[in-house]
This record gives structure tokens, C-alpha cells and sequence, in this order.
């Protein structure tokens, strides 16, 4: 297993965490996995085993449910393990049980402290943009929230680039703790973040925790052209995360993910996750399973290196328009490239 700083941090993360939305199965979260304190264990003690050290939750993932379980079976490795998890949206019913505000963000912090069991979180991450929530008061309270020793770092998760630099921004001005990462949507299916969100985690130094690495699913294979979908899938249908706008580019895609696959004996998701370890930027992928089988496949991926022809032809089949004013860019300006300008137009 490789470890990377997380953003200008000194934090050393695995270049794989242990995503925990399976975890629990409370409420519209059962469609997702309903793993329970005991199969929990195992996938940590799974992980731990493959050299992972950052397990990622959400208070909001079956309405703490998850938080109980990653605390329970985490018990263990406490001393192995960096634990991460988010607040923003809504825990209840009231005009303040969501948001970004002061009251909630510490009512949220002590909530999964009480959930997880212990007295500090490794990274605490928002997430989700509140746009009526002024930006000096949320950073206040978080910062007040290290200092206190009740988190150990911040980061951010969906926000836009303008999102993250204006955060970065009054985290400045006003001597706050600034994010040091931010938790992103990024797959050979949907690079729309290479557009301004890895150029900007680049130019300033915040690591890439990556969401749904294989997009769902979608990437794991089992989509292919003139086969039926899986019964238990719920993308191409009703599901919309990730959307799929172009259902043939995505069969292009696994296609040749699974030509590379078949070359180097492993599934069409470890080349997928493998993929994403080579773009700059990337820090860790979240990755979550329903079995355990499944999790030591994604966890493979980490010992997988692609040959520079192997990823220059997924970026091939997976590239996206260049939208204005890249294209612009690209046509004249390419003589004096930033680091953060070469990962969109090189």
C-alpha cells in the first residue's frame, strides 16, 4: 500500500480508504448494503490487512446508524486507523438540524464523537455547500472545533471550485484552519472535475479523496454492450448518481477497461481504481463493497500499475469536450502551463 500526504497537511493517508455507506442499511440506505457490526469487523480487519489507515463515513449515512457500526468495529485498530467523517445535511426535522451553521456543526460534532466512541475525529468534512450559511461563521466554528482538539483537520466534499476558493479565501482573512482536502465525484464514467476541481486542489494544495470510484458500478463490468443489466443495479434506471448521459460512450469505455483487464488477469474495477491513482491530484479512492468479496478486489487495484499506453487509452475512449475557455487555452496558451493548468491540457 502507498501512502500520500493529504494536501499541505503532514497526514499520510492509503491511497485506499474504507468507505462505509453499506454500513448499517437504515431506511433508503438498504439499497446500498446492509452490512452489520460483524461483517463490518471483518472489512476493517480486511483493510487493516492491506495496509489502509483512513476510514470514511458520514453522520447522515443511515442516520448514524453507520457512524455506530464504523465505531464498534473500529475498536480494535484505534490505534491503526484515522477515522473521517461529515455533517451538513439534515439529521431531523428542525429549522437548525442541517446546514452549516455553528449550532449544527457542533451539535454534529458531538453526535459522532458520542456515535464513533471517541474524543477526536482525524478529518472532518463538510458535506455539502450551504450557500445561507456565511462562510466566516462555519470556518469560525470548525476552527474553534480543532482548537478544542475535537477534530484534527478539515475538508470539504461537492463544493465547486469557486466554493472551494472562497472558503480558502476567509480561511485566510480571518486566520481560520483551512480545508485540506476536499471529497470529489471522479471516474473514468464522469471527469467533469478535472475541469477546475483537481486543477484547483493542485494549485493549492488540498488532497483528493475520491467518491464511488467505479462510479456505482457502473465500471465494475458487469455493464456491457448487448447484455442485459444486473437485477440488483440501480443505475440506468431510476438511479442518477452518477447520471450516465451517453449510455454508448460507457460500454466504450468498459470495453477497453476490460481488453486492459483481461492483459493483466484482474477485473475491469481494479483498472478502473487503478486509472484514477495515475491522474494528478488523487490522494485516495473511497471504496465500499456489499462483500467481502468484492472489497479485496477493489483493494487489489493498489498493487496494480498500468503501463503509460494502457492509460493513455482510457483517457482516449473516457475524454470529454474541452469546454470554453479550455479549448481556448489549449490553442494558445499551452507555452506557459501551470502544474494545475497541464492536468486539464496536456
Amino acid at each position: 500500500m502507498e501512502y500520500r500526504a493529504l494536501g499541505r497537511s503532514g497526514l499520510k493517508v492509503s491511497t485506499m480508504t474504507m468507505g462505509t455507506m453499506t454500513f448499517g442499511g437504515k431506511g433508503g440506505f438498504s439499497t446500498l448494503g446492509t452490512t452489520d457490526v460483524e461483517g463490518a469487523t471483518r472489512q476493517i480487519d480486511l483493510c487493516v490487512d492491506h495496509g489502509v489507515n483512513l476510514v470514511d463515513t458520514a453522520d447522515m449515512y443511515s442516520a448514524g446508524v453507520s457512524e455506530e457500526i464504523v465505531g464498534q468495529a473500529t475498536k480494535n485498530h484505534r490505534d491503526d486507523l484515522l477515522l473521517a467523517t461529515k455533517c451538513r445535511f439534515p439529521m431531523g426535522d428542525g429549522p437548525n438540524d442541517g446546514g452549516a451553521s455553528r449550532q449544527h456543526i457542533v451539535r454534529s460534532c458531538e453526535d459522532s464523537l458520542r456515535r464513533l466512541g471517541v474524543e477526536h475525529i482525524d478529518l472532518y468534512q463538510l458535506h455539502g455547500w450551504d450557500g445561507q450559511t456565511p462562510l466566516e461563521e462555519t470556518l469560525e466554528a470548525l476552527d474553534t472545533l480543532v482548537r478544542k482538539g475535537k477534530i484534527r483537520y478539515i475538508g470539504c466534499s461537492n463544493y465547486s471550485a469557486w466554493h472551494v476558493m472562497k472558503a480558502l479565501g476567509v480561511s485566510e482573512r480571518g486566520e481560520y484552519q483551512r480545508f485540506v482536502s476536499q471529497q470529489i465525484h471522479y471516474t473514468l464514467q464522469a471527469r467533469e472535475a478535472e475541469n477546475e476541481l483537481v486543477p484547483v486542489s493542485i494549485d493549492q494544495g488540498l488532497g483528493i479523496l475520491v467518491w464511488s470510484p467505479i462510479a456505482g458500478g457502473l465500471l465494475s463490468g458487469k455493464f456491457r454492450r448487448g447484455q442485459d443489466d444486473p437485477e440488483t443495479s440501480r443505475h440506468l434506471g431510476e438511479w442518477s448518481e452518477p447520471p450516465v448521459h451517453d449510455r454508448e460512450r460507457l460500454y466504450d469505455i468498459v470495453e477497453v477497461a476490460a481488453e486492459i483487464a483481461d492483459g493483466h488477469g484482474v477485473s475491469v474495477a481494479q483498472v478502473a481504481n487503478a486509472w484514477l491513482l495515475h491522474k494528478p491530484g488523487v490522494t485516495s479512492l473511497v471504496i465500499g463493497a456489499r462483500t467481502e468479496e468484492q472489497l479485496a478486489d477493489n483493494l487489489g487495484a493498489a498493487e496494480l500499475a498500468l503501463t503509460s499506453d494502457e492509460v493513455g487509452r482510457l483517457d482516449e475512449v473516457s475524454a470529454m469536450p474541452l469546454l470554453y475557455p479550455y479549448w481556448h487555452q489549449k490553442n494558445t496558451i499551452t507555452d506557459r502551463l501551470s502544474p494545475a493548468d497541464a492536468s486539464l491540457l496536456t
